[in-house]
This record gives structure tokens, C-alpha cells and sequence, in this order.
């Protein structure tokens, strides 16, 4: 089975973006709008990768914003300042960045000087940005002293149960706003005999074990709500699906190679019975002609 090269992480993240935008529950944030203090707002976005979280949700907040976005990973970081990530909006108009940090060094990460971003608050506030190299991990309330709220984005699926257990323990007290989070479910149009296999083996691989860490996959939004529940906060969810046709080829396709690559990494097996079905599949994504329909999971709690 040879579905092609898949593109470098930055390049998928700049390739989905679009996707994420919208699919978000746009519901959940006039929640959010309500909770929000009338003062300059303190946002620290877990797992930021390129910023995309900060581009998306900053411009439908009033009022002047400083977020913090953690990564565990200094060139995704580097990527958020610099705007350089393919298919991404430049996140920061200052291209001069802190050195990275080692997360090992300094608890849950050392923090990079603010710098102002080109995008603005819905009133035409301005927004500030610093970053943190952190693994969330061990993420603490203390991190997050003084934050009117916290935001992730395509997060929770890779994170053990301990982890949610301590993320949410960390957020807890404050508002929290998870969004884009895999539930396992996805539909391709029109059906084929191997999606039902392949969708399975691909949630099997979601949960795999990475070292001594067992990934929650697409059970990460149940353990989310349970854990917050846990400690008395209150939790609303809506449905964020992605919904890709003919207008988003490219999307669909590296998403196809993708999916079908860790489910033939899960179950080799798979591999050679699956090569005409992705020679289909990918034909049909090239011509306009598949449909897909990721399932997603929104979770505001507080």
C-alpha cells in the first residue's frame, strides 16, 4: 500500500487550518463572551502549535488580549512568531523571537517576551502574544495564575488519562474551551466495503501505547467532561465536524493518507488488501468526487 508522502506537521497544520475554522462551534464562544471579565484579557492556549487557536478565536473577543500559547515544540513555537507556517495567516508582526527553552529546565516552561500580533479583538483592541515552551504534562495551576481563560485546539486525543487528569485539574476554576477533539467517528461518501476496517484499526492505533504512555485517542472527550465533572465544573459540548468535499481536495486527500498510513501501521495486514482502496479513494479525492465527514467534539467547561 503507497498512499505517497505525507506533508511535514507544519504543512498539515497551515492545510487544515481552514478546516478547523469552520467546524468550531461558534455557540460555545458567545458562552465564552459572557463569562469574559470587562478588562484586558489573559488567554493561554495549551498545545498551540502554529497559533492557529489565537487566529481564529482572538478577532471574536472584545477587548484588549495577551495570550500565552504553550508547545512543547520550539520550532512550531517559532512558527506562531514568525507567520511562517505554510498555508497560515502570519501569526505575530514582530519576526524577532526568544531563544526556545528546554520545558525540562524551568518547570513547565520559560516564557518568551510579548510581542503585538496584526490580528485584533472585535472591537479593534489590540492582541499580544508571548510563548512558553512547556510540556503540558506537567502543567500546574500555578501556570495558569491569572487566566480569564484557557483554549486547545486538536489537543485532548493525545493525551493519557493521567495527563486529562492533570490538564484538567490545572484549568480547573477557570474557563475552558477545548475544541476540535476526535471522537472516533468518521463517514466517507460513497461508502466502501474496507472504511468500517480501516476506521477501526485507525481508532486502535489513537489509543496506542508511546513509550509507558497509553494514548486516549478518541476517548479523550469522555475522560475530558468526567474529569472536569469531578471537580464540580459545570461542562457544555457541542458538535464541531469537519465536512470535506470537493472545494477542500487537498485536505481530504492528506487526510485520507494519513488515516489509512496509521491504520496500516496498527494493523499490517491491512496494508496489501488496502492498496487498490486508497488508489480508489485518492482518484476520487483528486476528482472531486469523495466526501468525508470527520466527527469532532467542542467542550466548554466552567
Amino acid at each position: 500500500m503507497t498512499t505517497g508522502v505525507l506533508l511535514p506537521f507544519p504543512a498539515w497544520l497551515g492545510l487544515r487550518e481552514a478546516a478547523d475554522s469552520v467546524a468550531r462551534a461558534t455557540e460555545l464562544v458567545d458562552a465564552v463572551r459572557e463569562r469574559m471579565p470587562a478588562r484586558p484579557l489573559m488567554i493561554h492556549d495549551l498545545g498551540s502549535g502554529t497559533g492557529s487557536m489565537l487566529r481564529w478565536l482572538a478577532p471574536r473577543l472584545p477587548g484588549p488580549q495577551h495570550w500565552t500559547l504553550y508547545d512543547r515544540d520550539p520550532d512550531l513555537l517559532s512558527l506562531a512568531v514568525t507567520g511562517a507556517a505554510a498555508g497560515a495567516a502570519p501569526a505575530v508582526r514582530t519576526v524577532t523571537a526568544a531563544p526556545a527553552v528546554d520545558p525540562a529546565a524551568n518547570g513547565a516552561g520559560a516564557m518568551a517576551a510579548a510581542v503585538p500580533v496584526p490580528v485584533t479583538a472585535v472591537d479593534g483592541s489590540p492582541v499580544t502574544v508571548t510563548t512558553r515552551c512547556a510540556d503540558l504534562t506537567r502543567l500546574s495551576a500555578a501556570d495558569l495564575a491569572g487566566a480569564d481563560l484557557v483554549t486547545a485546539s486538536a489537543l485532548l486525543d493525545m493525551l493519557t488519562a493521567d495527563e486529562i487528569e492533570q490538564v484538567v485539574a490545572a484549568c480547573a476554576g477557570r474557563p475552558t474551551l477545548f475544541m476540535i477533539s476526535v471522537v472516533g467517528r468518521v463517514r466517507l461518501t460513497p461508502p466502501d466495503p474496507l472504511d468500517a476496517e480501516i476506521a477501526e484499526a485507525f481508532n486502535e492505533h489513537q489509543r496506542r501505547s508511546v513509550g509507558d504512555r497509553r494514548l486516549l485517542g478518541p476517548d479523550a472527550v469522555t475522560a475530558t467532561i468526567a474529569a472536569f465533572t469531578r471537580h464540580g465544573v459545570p461542562v457544555r459540548t457541542r458538535p464541531s465536524p469537519w465536512r470535506l468535499g470537493a472545494e477542500q481536495a487537498e485536505l481530504t486527500a492528506e487526510w485520507f493518507r494519513g488515516w489509512l498510513a496509521a491504520a496500516c501501521e496498527q494493523r499490517p495486514d491491512l496494508a496489501v488488501r488496502s492498496a487498490g482502496y486508497a488508489r480508489r479513494r485518492l482518484a476520487e479525492a483528486a476528482a472531486g468526487r469523495l466526501g468525508v465527514v470527520v466527527e469532532h467534539v467542542d467542550v466548554l467547561a466552567g
